[in-house]
């Protein structure tokens, strides 16, 4: 197989990558089964990466070429994607990780979720009535700022399962940050938008992105020299040059002295990070073993329950995206979200009923009250007794990001990364924006005099919607990568992908394309611009609410085949799939 040299990489990483995303629809074939044109899966025999983002697939394909490991080239993508794609994600904010070893068959994952600061309190977002602040206002600038976790994930993933050195890692985004990226279609258009008032307002962000007033414009050449600095002091000295030092002293100022509500990190904030490993969680659903991130995953949890609540549905005998399928699959959402509500948050902080949740007793129990019909508002279950919480206020907004990875060696990762709404908290230091994860806290502390499990508490992780994915075959080998941005409906994404490849038997392109259906145990929403939207009617005749909105997925997967890999990106974003093929 033929190496790409680092030269020719970074020169293409550069400039052609603009090429592939401002042609990326028109090059794809029509489906004719929906309303968009898409591209069809990649294919590879060797390694292959999917991410949102040109600039950051290649990172990674350069990683993999040169022998590097999954973790290698994540780290190498996410190094990027905080360049380009600085609306979902970045090393200003957090990450879950599912990682899988492919010598020992083990499967593990590490939770780089920010943290709530030391001197966070009940309070944080009540105002001075003690109300709920509104949510934007909670949002942009340093209150809702949390200790950023993903460089420090990814050290004590690098530490264990690297092979490259760190170094080499920070190549393709030094280069990028340094010669200049050119801004793609998204990023020009959500910036247009003017979704994140701070982004406009909050100086450093105001001058970065919208120069003389206006939002970069559509294949502007992006230099961010101060990103690249920090990149090269981080690449020699390690993450302690995040962490500590005179970035960390830049950070904790931005934060505490920001111009819209100051927020609470402290330096020694930042120096406590630890990222957790976590024990995956995993159902049996009909030949296969799924696994996801455990809480304070709240995706993990649903996604494995909204299987096991469709097991004796039978839907591999319906054709894909049935109505009456599809009705089912919104039922099981409905459930889940309603146990979501209640229980889920820092199993370090409260207790979490994960191993009751999964119960198949309690989840036959459940899937007993599925109707024929649309059930409004389903009540929450009960699986254990005197866990008497209130049902929880948070927002989670759809600016996040995925990437599913298998290396030379067949190790594999689905990671799911996140700076939550679009630009984050909108504080801008060396280059990278801030998370405002501590907003996935619920805004109120206690409801009706009773506590909100995902309230608000010190060195406290917010409960998050995202799913990172893994499938098993029957005897242990790996099937699937997949995961999704897209807020709280991530979790509909992502078992919507699943059903489509396990029971519908689609590659995963095909599952990606499929029209999307979301129900958060309120309205079914329809995905816009689909033959989905022709099914209002018969929706509304099994007693549906329903919606026709914009679906923003982000799906990104890998099917290991015994063919080799397909890989396959969402044409709803800027995402490739990218193998030793593409070469």
């Amino acid at each position: 197989m033929k190496l790409l040299p680092l030269s020719l990489i970074l020169s293409s990483l550069s400039l052609s990558v603009f090429a592939d995303v401002t042609t990326h629809r028109e090059t794809r074939e029509p489906e004719a089964a929906t309303g968009f044109a898409f591209q069809t899966e990649a294919k590879s025999n060797d390694y292959m990466v999917v991410a949102a983002n040109p600039h950051a697939s290649r990172a990674g394909q350069w990683v993999l070429s040169q022998g590097g490991s999954a973790v290698d080239a994540a780290i190498a993508t996410q190094l990027v994607l905080t360049l380009v794609e600085p609306q979902s994600s970045g090393i200003g904010g957090g990450a879950f990780i599912l990682y899988y070893d492919k010598s020992s068959k083990k499967m593990m994952s590490i939770d780089g979720r920010e943290t709530a600061p030391s001197e966070a309190e009940l309070d944080l977002f009540l105002d001075e009535t003690g109300k709920p602040a509104r949510w934007i206002d909670a949002v942009v600038g340093g209150r809702s700022v949390g200790v950023p976790g993903v460089l420090k994930a990814f050290a004590e993933a690098h530490k264990k399962y690297g092979k490259l050195p760190w170094a080499t890692l920070f190549k393709p985004a030094i280069h990028l940050a340094e010669t200049g990226f050119l801004v793609s279609p998204r990023l020009h258009s959500l910036l247009e938008k003017r979704l994140n008032p701070g982004a406009y307002e909050l100086e450093p962000s105001k001058s970065y992105f919208y120069p003389h007033g206006e939002a970069l414009a559509t294949g502007t050449l992006r230099t961010n020299p101060d990103l690249a600095n920090l990149y090269k002091k981080i690449a020699q000295e390690g993450v302690s040059a995040f962490y500590e030092g005179e970035n960390a002293e830049k950070l904790v100022k931005a934060v505490r002295e920001s111009a819209v509500s100051p927020g609470k990190l402290s330096l020694q904030d930042l120096k406590d990070y630890t990222p957790k490993w976590r024990e995956p969680i995993c159902v049996e659903y009909k030949l296969y073993n799924v696994c996801s991130m455990a809480p304070p995953s709240s995706g993990g949890i649903a996604v494995l329950q909204m299987l096991k609540l469709l097991e004796n549905k039978h839907m591999e005998n319906y054709a894909p995206n049935d109505v009456m399928a599809l009705h089912y699959f919104t039922q099981a959402s409905r459930l889940a979200f309603a146990d979501r509500d209640f229980y889920v948050a820092d199993p370090d902080f409260v207790e979490v009923p994960t191993t009751a949740l999964l119960q198949t007793p309690y989840l036959k129990e459940r899937a007993s009250l599925i109707q024929d019909k649309d059930v409004k508002d389903y009540p929450v279950g009960v699986p254990v007794q005197g866990l008497a919480r209130a049902k929880d206020d948070a927002y989670e907004l759809p600016s996040t990001s995925h990437m599913s990875i298998i290396d030379k060696e067949g190790n594999a990762l689905s990671m799911t990364t996140s700076i939550e709404m679009a630009f984050g908290s909108t504080v801008m230091v060396n280059g990278y924006l801030l998370n405002n994860q501590l907003t996935d806290f619920a805004l109120s502390p206690e409801i009706n005099g009773k506590p909100v499990a995902n309230r608000v508490e010190a060195g406290k992780r917010p409960r998050s919607s995202m799913s990172p994915v893994m499938v098993f075959n029957k005897d242990g080998s790996l099937k699937l990568l997949v995961g999704s941005p897209g807020g709280s409906r991530i979790i509909n994404y992502v078992a919507q992908t699943v059903i489509a490849v396990l029971d519908w038997k689609m590659t995963p392109q095909q599952a990606i394309n499929l029209p999307r259906i979301t129900n958060r145990n309120k309205y079914t929403t329809l995905e816009r611009g689909t033959p989905l939207e022709n099914y209002v009617e018969q929706f509304e005749k099994l007693g549906h609410e329903v919606k026709v909105l914009d679906l923003n997925s982000g799906l990104h997967a890998i099917e290991v085949t015994k063919d080799g890999y397909l890989g396959g990106a969402d044409p709803r974003r800027e995402g490739v799939a990218l193998g030793e093929s593409s070469l």
